[in-house]
């Protein structure tokens, strides 16, 4: 089933390529000879407004970076559709209006874990990657655009989890940051009981942070989950030595057991209180704890590292989110215009100043003026060149889904880690052959 599928989308991609070749001879001035694919009856040139589908809990920093698109181009006006804050409502929301060939969407802020699903279904367009500075972007970044050897996205910011850390309780015992799991539970362990701390905390709710947090842990063990050619490679020994450090943490007390609660936003709160020694979320963190606002306990007290591995510096999955066009966009070179303007260098500069979202653009990782307002970001580029692919299948909400269930049984003690990750072999391997 899933050669069949990748046979229709190479066959999408022959009759849709066209779309990205039209659309760059409509920025350089030039109508080509028929209309964009997409939905029912598309403007003749592809031209005039359209919408923007992103989470509502982003609308603050596009509204800022769509106000002067939409003086300059009064005729391609952009409206934000803000879909719900929780990524798995995103993805129902735009599943359900894409399935309908609904026009509702022209340009849609993908999760980068989606690029397989949208393109196999043929709900985004296939882009010609030459319009677009891909040379200058992260490459990381750029293979999360990719799928069957086509382009069908654009970065627009990547992401890689790091380890935040009590920067001043450590220089106060006189010990450097921790670079392996040993030394991480050592110390969460020592100066925890020592300050009154708990030690170490991450996602480990049963959602998609736990899958990204499981991952990390397999990849920091020398695993994956699934080899290079889609083949299920979790139930091997390190992939168990991996979820046993994240059981073992947890029996042992050094990981806190509110991290079975917790998600993004909570743990990072409870870091800014002044309740955890270690962290281990996304750099969106940094901006956050930096403010000095009430609560917050921790402005210049913490430092950034990598992620700690099994026998030296670890691996986290990747992140991030693409800009693509739907199909059915009755104004694709817009859609395409606008794109380019989003993901251009000083957009893309805006955006980590608004938000802190970390840049597509290498450059970005070196400018003065911006490692002096973010110093996470040396640590952050490093993290992101280190990280590693999440699964890319067309059904990863259900690998997803069976990835963190299976692991919560473990962390929960209701399964050895041993079982858990055969019952979840067993999962993937149905869900793969069934895609």
């Amino acid at each position: 089933m899933v050669s069949m599928r990748r046979a229709m989308a190479r066959a999408r991609v022959a009759t849709a390529i066209a779309v990205a070749a039209a659309g760059l001879m409509l920025l350089a001035g030039c109508a080509p000879g028929g209309p964009p694919s997409g939905g029912a009856a598309p403007a003749a040139n592809g031209i005039g407004p359209i919408t923007f589908a992103t989470g509502r809990d982003y609308a603050q920093f596009f509204t800022a970076l769509i106000g002067p698109w939409n003086k300059e181009h009064p005729n391609e006006r952009v409206t934000l559709v803000l879909l719900p804050e929780a990524e798995n409502g995103q993805l129902a929301q735009l599943t359900a209006n894409l399935q309908a060939g609904s026009s509702a969407y022209d340009v849609i802020d993908m999760d980068v874990i989606w690029t397989a699903q949208f393109a196999s279904a043929g709900w985004i367009i296939p882009l010609d990657g030459s319009m677009f500075p891909l040379g200058d972007f992260l490459p990381p970044a750029v293979d999360t655009a990719m799928y069957d050897g086509h382009l069908w996205a654009v970065p627009y910011y990547s992401n890689a989890e790091v380890l935040y850390y009590r920067k001043d309780i450590l220089d106060r015992a006189k010990e450097q940051p921790p670079a392996t799991w040993a030394q991480l539970a050592g110390l969460a362990q020592t100066l925890g009981r020592e300050y009154h701390m708990q030690g170490y905390a991450s996602q480990l709710s049963p959602y998609e942070g736990l899958t990204v947090n499981f991952a990390d842990a397999v990849q920091s063990a020398g695993g994956s989950i699934l080899s290079p050619a889609g083949t299920v490679t979790v139930d091997s020994p390190q992939a168990q030595a991996g979820l046993s450090f994240l059981v073992d943490g947890l029996r042992q007390g050094w990981i806190t057991k509110s991290s079975l609660n917790y998600e993004e936003e909570s743990s990072a709160a409870d870091f800014e209180a002044g309740k955890l020694l270690f962290l281990d979320n996304w750099p969106f963190v940094y901006s956050q704890a930096s403010q000095p606002v009430a609560g917050n306990n921790v402005v210049g007290k913490f430092g950034v590292t990598l992620l700690p591995g099994q026998n030296g510096p670890g691996s986290s999955s990747l992140g991030g989110a693409n800009l693509a066009v739907s199909a059915y966009s009755r104004h694709q070179a817009s859609a395409l215009a606008f794109i380019r303007y989003l993901t251009g260098l000083q957009q893309e500069k805006q955006l980590l100043i608004d938000s802190g979202f970390p840049p597509v653009w290498t450059k970005l990782y070196s400018d003065p003026a911006m490692v002096k307002l973010f110093p996470d970001l040396p640590v952050v580029k490093r993290a992101i060149l280190a990280a590693q692919p999440r699964p890319s299948i067309t059904d990863y909400d259900q690998a997803s889904l069976a990835i963190s269930s299976a692991v919560f049984q473990a962390l929960t003690f209701k399964e050895p880690p041993s079982q858990a990750l055969a019952s979840m072999a067993g999962q993937l391997r149905q869900i793969i052959r069934d895609g």
